[in-house]
């Protein structure tokens, strides 16, 4: 009789606690002055969902061992290191309802503490052997490409939806793929089993992001931790905004989002502006449409499991790919 998927998840949970006490140990310095910002992240809670998904996706092998562990740990201080520099470029007040930590201590601070936790990830990536090391300084370059194609924006003359995903695979896609692949790869899984891995992993981390550009837009402060709208002051188009513009040139956008555009492209540093455009956003029809874009990549992501067996760790990495495209924050 083949274990629920409650029952697996449930499994897990005393390994999730050995990640949480590997995260403490890897953001503990001597010196306050840098212990503080090494840890705000840490301590401040999350969802963890790069290093559940290693713990589980081990379990298409033989289940988590001491290097499956470490992978996990390694995977989420590389997720807390983006965090830092994505807040400072972003200018984000808020995270995961702390204060940034630039906010806190500012920019060079966070920057290097950044930074550090990067080195602290690949110092427990060195500990699994070259064939780590390798994913690891791939996944770090794919992250940096990511924000740098962001920043710099698409080609001319390239779409800049498909210019997006490709942001989305980079940024997002590429560490939840990493995640995937380490669990399946440190738990003994077949080589064939672990390459199903990872192409789940990217797939269902484009429909996270997507999700979270609707997440961004219609959830508060409360449930996401972040600050509404962030995206929209600094002139970062996420899908919302990159539909109503290719319904734009397409001679396809009423006058309601004709309308939007030109609030989004106005000068939104007031913050009664901001709300203004966030809530008329979040009433139309754009926004659905992306929320229907996040179910299909995560449909997608779900079609790479037909080549597993049918069983608990496939149902459950089939429940988790729902969960992601259908949370509140």
């Amino acid at each position: 009789m083949t274990e629920s998927p409650e029952g697996l998840t449930q499994r897990l949970a005393p390994h999730l606690d050995q990640v949480e006490a590997g995260l403490r140990e890897a953001t503990r310095y001597a010196e306050e002055k840098i212990a503080g910002p090494a840890r705000h992240l840490a301590t401040a809670g999350g969802k963890r969902l790069r290093p559940l998904l290693t713990l589980l996706t081990s379990n298409l092998g033989s289940g988590v061992n001491e290097e499956v562990s470490k992978a996990a740990v390694s995977v989420e201080l590389t997720h807390l290191a983006t965090l830092y520099h994505d807040d400072v470029m972003d200018s984000a007040v808020v995270r995961r309802g702390a204060p940034a930590a630039h906010f806190l201590w500012g920019n060079n601070v966070a920057i290097l503490t950044g930074d550090l936790l990067f080195a602290r990830a690949s110092r427990i990536v060195a500990e699994l052997g070259p064939e780590a090391v390798m994913m690891h300084a791939e996944t770090f370059e794919r992250l940096c490409l990511g924000q740098l194609h962001e920043t710099i924006g698409p080609a001319e003359g390239a779409d800049p939806i498909e210019h997006y995903l490709d942001v989305l695979a980079d940024k997002t896609g590429s560490l939840i793929a990493a995640s995937a692949r380490y669990g399946a790869l440190f738990g003994g899984a077949p080589p064939e089993v672990v390459d199903v891995m990872e192409a789940f992993g990217e797939k269902v981390g484009i429909a996270f992001q997507l999700a979270d550009d609707v997440i961004d837009l219609s959830a508060d402060t409360e449930l996401t931790g972040k600050t509404p709208g962030t995206d929209l002051r600094e002139g970062v188009d996420t899908m919302p905004v990159l539909l109503l513009r290719r319904h734009e040139a397409a001679g396809t956008l009423d006058a309601e989002g004709r309308e939007l555009l030109t609030l989004l492209d106005s000068d939104l540093d007031d913050d009664g502006a901001l709300a203004a455009a966030v809530e008329r956003l979040r009433q139309h029809a754009v926004v659905e449409e992306t929320r229907l874009m996040a179910r299909t990549w995560a449909d997608d992501a779900i079609a790479e499991l037909a080549h597993l067996p049918a069983g608990e760790v496939r149902e459950v990495l089939e429940e988790f790919a729902l969960q992601l495209v259908t949370r509140l924050a």
